[in-house]
């Protein structure tokens, strides 16, 4: 406590001598007796219709166990992508209203998308925390920019930051399952496991979460905890341990049309949807499963076996957890609650993808490819994702996907199981959105949420609390009106009605000013088949307006359709750019938004070596993985360069002979020859000793997993080509840093962001 504000509430009495005096304690604020623990699950990129209990064939047993003895809610909406719905989740405010309108890599300077969470936006975790919570997050996090997630940052807008006492998780939007980029509390740590091993994330954070709960009792039987569990499934990468994928082999040969099919019925005859209610038909950009080659229909079933698999081991391992909290004793005094926070994911593309990485360096993602290596996916040497024939089934009855504000994107699953179970469990039909779980949350544990916070006056709540539907099927609806809005596509639902309006990313025609929009009434037509608009004018006149009202109220505009806009580029960088870096050996690997930008622009690498009698082997400076990056190392006492182009191609420079025992300064030397070409020399004390063309340099992302830069070894635990197993620690002396340099700035590429947005629809 400050001594300043003890001295001001001081109670006691201070005297000359102790025995004039009376002390005095300011009283601990206590949780309200018999307060509930909550565990807050959110799951990623799941449709609507992905969990068992939302109709799938999909084995989530333990979510569908949350579903039978507490609440299914049927009509909850988020905002369509995952980190405007997580600061929506989290602080009970409207994305936009708390500058998340997008996610973090693409902030701009406006205030409502700036993705910067103000002080005056509490957090869940700050609340309860103040009020005599344990607060813990584990997972996926992606609210802290991403010029801010790397070791000189400040930790204000790191999870710890923002009232979690314990996190352990990862920072951006996707890892790789098996080989993730984490950070544990307020810095960077490296896997405990290895793949080769039987590691995996999912697995360790089940782990990290029962061990957090078993410290707690162990100390204190009653104090409760907040737990907000954020799992990497189902973003892609699919990737699950063998026997999970291995279960679901020859499940989904039938396709994507007749599984849709089959899910609707399921969700007729289990009530889920209202029975004037449709199955929406299969966009025409998505191809009728007939029509599909042998191969491709193989290789489709296959990522969908993946993505499956992944969803199921997470449902296995969310299993442990439950029963970790029966075995303690906690099940029974905690609040579950468990969403996805958008509907399932287009991100795929139409043939779907063996490395999602390549859409971000302009390479194609081929069937081909996929059906040579169909064994390999859903494993470590993929960042698999599925066609979005696939998607389109996910978000079965709905339309559209996430990223856009049609059903598919905003309508998903969200199950409450109320301590002890709901006394007459079943569904929920209110119309709810992400920003009313905080209040919500915040009355089942009897906690007001503060005027003031740290002495930062509070922002009021956009949430309402549902708590009223948690005990009554036939509760009154508690929210009449909600705006939505995500890369220019906008909707309004008012009472049972939807006005929307879609908008392809990127694109001009029709320009943003003269998108259409289409009216639909939700309550009987849910599934948005019937527009209205021309029948109903005056009712979509006056949404429309509303939903300016709304835009202007909540920091939604400007109106942009374009996520690599000069304003995202323009915005201040992490760190001032430098010509010289220099990266010590065994060093915490370095995230490649704050790395040396070596992309399009000459560059060398230098490095003071001491070759053992016996000769040495091992990674001298390494960046990316498997998937994409490149690494200078020694095999055989010989140097090597290899270059990595997101897994598609491998270009290789090699030393014609030997390093001799005794010190050497060894170099890479690249001079660029073109746009993303250039010419690579190995140099050992000034003479050259190998040299060759890379004709095709990676333009954009080596990683889009995490995977960072490392001197001394390859930290990626992927190692960026198969002539080592990673970490392949450097076995001589590396005699000081690893210094890379760069020659001028780094030339920009003026097609980089059509091409991005037009491979990423």
């Amino acid at each position: 406590m400050d001594p300043l504000a003890y001295d001001a509430r001081f109670g006691g009495v201070i005297g000359r001598y102790h025995f004039e005096s009376e002390p005095w304690w300011p009283p601990e604020r206590r949780h309200p007796p018999e307060a509930p623990n909550v565990v807050l699950v959110v799951l990623d990129d799941v449709g609507w219709a992905q969990l068992g209990c939302y109709g799938s064939d999909l084995e989530t047993p333990t979510l569908d166990a949350l579903a039978g003895d507490g609440l299914q809610f049927t009509n909850f909406h988020t905002t369509a992508l995952c980190s405007p719905t997580r600061a929506s989740v989290l602080t009970g405010r409207n994305h936009h209203a708390v500058g998340m309108a997008r996610v973090t890599e693409l902030a701009a300077g406006f205030p409502g998308y700036h993705g910067r969470i103000p002080r005056s936006a509490g957090f869940l975790s700050e609340y309860l925390r103040d009020a005599g919570w344990a607060t813990w997050a584990l997972g996926k996090w992606h609210l802290t920019p991403e010029e801010e997630a790397h070791a000189a940052a400040s930790r204000q807008r790191w999870p710890l930051g923002r009232g979690f006492e314990r996190f352990y998780g990862f920072f951006a939007g996707e890892t790789h399952q098996f080989a993730p980029a984490l950070v544990c509390d307020n810095h960077q740590v490296e896997p405990p496991g290895r793949w080769q091993d039987g590691y995996h994330l999912t697995e360790d954070l089940i782990g990290r979460a029962t061990g957090l709960v078993s410290d707690l009792r162990a100390v204190d039987p009653d104090k409760p905890f907040f737990l907000y569990l954020a799992f990497g499934a189902c973003h892609a990468p699919h990737q699950a341990p063998a026997p999970f994928v291995e279960r679901y082999r020859g499940r989904f040969d039938a396709g994507w049309d007749r599984w849709r099919t089959d899910t609707f019925a399921r969700q007729q005859a289990a009530g889920l949807l209202a029975p004037t209610a449709e199955l929406s038909p299969r966009p025409e950009w998505v191809p009728a499963w007939s029509e599909l080659s042998d191969d491709e229909r193989r290789v489709y079933a296959r990522y969908m076996e993946a993505f499956a698999g992944f969803l199921t081991h997470t449902d296995a391992q969310l299993g442990l957890l439950v029963d970790h909290l029966r075995h303690t004793g906690d099940l029974e005094r905690t609040l579950i609650v468990a969403l996805s926070d958008n509907g399932a994911s287009s991100e795929g593309g139409p043939f779907g993808s063996v490395n999602d990485g390549r859409v971000w360096n302009f390479l194609p993602r081929t069937v081909e490819e996929a059906a040579a290596r169909l064994e390999e996916i859903g494993g470590p040497r993929c960042h698999n994702n599925y066609p979005w024939g696939w998607t389109v089934a996910g978000n079965t009855p709905f339309r559209r996907w996430k990223r856009e504000v049609h059903e598919g994107g905003v309508c998903d699953p969200l199950l409450v199981r109320p301590p002890g179970g709901a006394a007459v469990p079943g569904l929920r039909r209110q119309y709810t959105h992400a920003i009313d779980l905080a209040p919500t949350i915040l009355e089942l544990c009897r906690v007001s949420p503060p005027a003031e916070l740290d002495g930062i006056a509070q922002r009021r709540l956009d949430g309402v609390s549902f708590t009223a539907a948690l005990a009554d099927a036939g509760a009154a609806e508690h929210r009449h009106v909600q705006y939505f809005e995500m890369f220019g596509c906008r909707a309004l639902y008012q009472d049972g009605w939807k006005a929307v309006v879609w908008h392809e990313i990127q694109f001009d025609s029709p320009g943003l000013d003269r998108a259409p929009w289409e009216l639909y009434h939700v309550d009987v037509d849910p599934s948005e088949c019937h527009d209205l608009a021309a029948e109903e004018p005056a009712r979509l006149a006056a949404m429309v307006e509303r939903w300016w009202i709304e835009a202007a109220t909540n920091h939604v505009l400007p109106l942009d359709n374009r996520p690599f806009s000069e304003w995202v580029f323009d915005r201040p960088g992490a760190v001032p750019p430098r010509r010289r870096y220099a990266y010590r050996p065994g060093a915490t690997p370095v995230p490649e938004a704050v790395a040396v930008n070596v992309r399009n622009r000459s560059h060398s690498v230098t490095a003071t070596v001491e070759v053992p009698p016996s000769g040495v082997e091992g990674v001298i400076i390494s960046q990316g993985s498997l998937l994409g990056g490149w690494v200078l190392f020694a095999r055989a006492s010989r140097l090597c360069y290899v270059h990595n182009l997101s897994g598609w191609e491998q270009h290789r420079v090699e030393a014609a002979e030997a390093m001799t025992p005794g010190r050497h300064t060894v170099t890479f030397r690249f001079e660029r020859t073109g746009d993303h070409r250039g010419h690579a020399t190995l140099l050992v004390d000034g003479h050259p000793v190998g040299g060759g063309d890379i004709p095709h340099f990676t333009p954009n992302r080596f990683s889009i997993s995490g995977a960072g830069l490392s001197a001394g070894r390859d930290a990626s635990g992927l190692a960026v080509t198969d002539d080592y197993e990673a970490p392949f620690p450097f076995s001589g002396v590396l005699l000081g840093d690893v210094v890379v340099e760069v020659d001028g700035p780094p030339f920009s590429d003026p097609e980089a962001e059509a091409g991005i947005a037009i491979a990423t629809q």
